[in-house]
């Protein structure tokens, strides 16, 4: 700061207008530009004997860095948080600085880290937007010196940046994975319209060349619930970035230097610190408190229903074609594509005047009112929505646009029966990169595809596209034939000469 202030009055500012440019008391900078460099070095040298408000935890936050040199301030921080509950209202600088001086004067050296992977900022979501989810593991400290590999489940609000964190001692399945997800919108009281995700194994099966395959517990879960799963290409953390910084903050500010017990220890002390510190401090990139962000967030979510306990005498009932059960001389309805096949079953329990309808695997796939006539349906309306409309409206959208190309209704039959699960993305190109193709090129295309059953949008699409370059080749190669007329003949009556064939006979 002192070279700072003699920088500005070197380049003609005043004491004021120092004072304003650097926030500092007009008194300061008078004093920094009356001291010499000498004076100066030797005036920080001494040091500053002040009251200071942390003394009495002198003594915890030394054994604290003799013991875990490598915490940060920030960290020692949360931990005298969690340990005196009494502890003074100081700024962080204030303890950053009294870990340092407590560090400088018992030697103990910060154990320099690894560096970290810069990942790129993404724009700000809506609120209600998205979440990001991931997993991480770490190894800690039991009591007898050994360690133990824990697991963990993060999930963080992208707007808000309001975070939760479940532990457990043994890997995560994939229903161990949906029951994190419940517990994560029970904390944040609702959901959003997207997750982010890895391409995790308790998730997705394959990626099968852009066609997620989802595992069959977490796809009959994501179709139940309000949000949509969207999965980041393989090596690409940065459309995730948030949660993976959040996967190292609690790794280093959480778990470093931390003591297992059990697992349920363990989870109610990661809900402390989420409330304290993960949650509680204003957070670097929004310069905003998570929590009260959070509390604008909730409004925006899609609202959560905490599932109920399955008891185990749930009783069977076989699901009809209509994706019904006959309960009572009376038909309840089930989600669209309930029904797979005639061994279809579904698992029924009556509590409180409600019909609550399960899955095999005990998922809650829909509730209704008992009726107490006979005869009746009873219908959620919602069931009966088709949710692939939106691919028939992209598939009809393509087929006006490709109108006048009579062979095309025979290509996109044959892309149907072969790339079913690749149609929505066929689709797709075939809308936006037809344009600016002349129609007689991209009917040479599709009559090449047919013929070589390449069924593949993209393949069309570039042979229709080297069609045109040849055909513009050709034209640019023909020179046009310019027809000159003798200006002589028509002005001036001129006619050339002739020569007889006898001149010639005689020269040979």
């Amino acid at each position: 700061m002192w070279y700072k202030v003699n920088e500005l009055h070197s380049k003609g500012l005043n004491k004021s207008q120092i004072s304003v440019e650097l926030g500092m008391d007009r008194s300061t900078v008078r004093k920094y530009l009356l001291m010499d460099e000498q004076k100066f070095l030797d005036w920080i040298s001494v040091a500053q004997h002040r009251p200071h408000k942390l003394k009495e935890y002198r003594h915890f936050v030394k054994t604290t860095l003799e013991s875990h040199p490598y915490l940060s301030a920030s960290q020692v921080e949360d931990w005298l948080k969690e340990h005196y509950p009494d502890l003074p209202c100081v700024h962080s600088k204030t303890v950053y600085n009294f870990v340092e001086q407590i560090r400088r004067e018992f030697d103990i050296p910060k154990t320099r880290s690894k560096s970290f992977r810069q990942y790129e900022k993404l724009p700000e979501t809506a609120y209600g937007d998205q979440a990001q989810a991931d997993f991480g593991s770490f190894y800690i400290s039991i009591k007898d010196g050994g360690r133990r590999k824990v697991y963990f489940f993060v999930m963080i609000l992208s707007r808000s940046r309001q975070k939760f964190v479940s532990f457990q001692d043994k890997p995560f399945t994939s229903q161990t994975t949906i029951e994190a997800h419940n517990h994560a919108f029970e904390y944040f009281e609702g959901q959003p319209d997207k997750i982010v995700y890895d391409q995790d194994r308790v998730l997705m099966v394959d990626e099968n060349l852009g066609d997620l395959i989802l595992t069959r517990e977490f796809k009959l879960y994501s179709s139940q619930m309000r949000f949509t799963p969207v999965f980041c290409r393989k090596a690409d953390p940065e459309s995730k970035g948030k949660v993976e910084n959040v996967v190292g903050y609690v790794k280093k500010n959480f778990l470093r230097g931390r003591t297992y017990t059990n697992e349920k220890a363990l989870n109610e002390s990661i809900l402390d610190w989420l409330t304290r510190t993960g949650n509680g401090k204003i957070h670097a990139g929004i310069q905003k408190i998570p929590h009260n962000e959070w509390i604008i967030e909730r409004d925006y979510l899609h609202p959560y229903y905490k599932q109920i306990k399955v008891a185990d005498s749930l009783l069977p009932y076989k699901v009809r074609k209509d994706n019904t059960i006959s309960y009572k001389s009376n038909f309840y309805t089930l989600p669209l594509n309930t029904y797979q096949g005639a061994d279809t079953l579904v698992l029924l329990k009556v509590e409180n005047e409600t019909v609550y309808l399960y899955g095999n695997d005990k998922t809650l796939l829909t509730t209704h009112k008992v009726c107490n006539e006979r005869g009746c349906t009873i219908r959620n309306t919602d069931h009966r929505r088709d949710k692939s409309q939106s691919l028939e409206v992209l598939k009809t959208e393509v087929t006006e646009l490709w109108c006048n190309i009579p062979s095309y209704p025979l290509f996109i039959e044959q892309l149907t029966a072969h790339k079913q699960r690749y149609l929505r993305d066929n689709l797709q190109l075939l809308k936006t990169k037809s344009v600016g193709i002349e129609p007689s090129f991209l009917e040479k295309a599709v009559h090449f595809c047919i013929e070589s059953s390449m069924f593949n949008a993209n393949t069309l699409i570039q042979t229709a596209l080297h069609y045109q370059k040849e055909s513009q080749a050709i034209t640019a190669s023909v020179m046009p034939h310019i027809e000159i007329k003798s200006s002589l003949s028509t002005q001036t009556g001129y006619e050339p000469q002739t020569s007889k064939i006898n001149t010639y006979q005689k020269i040979m």
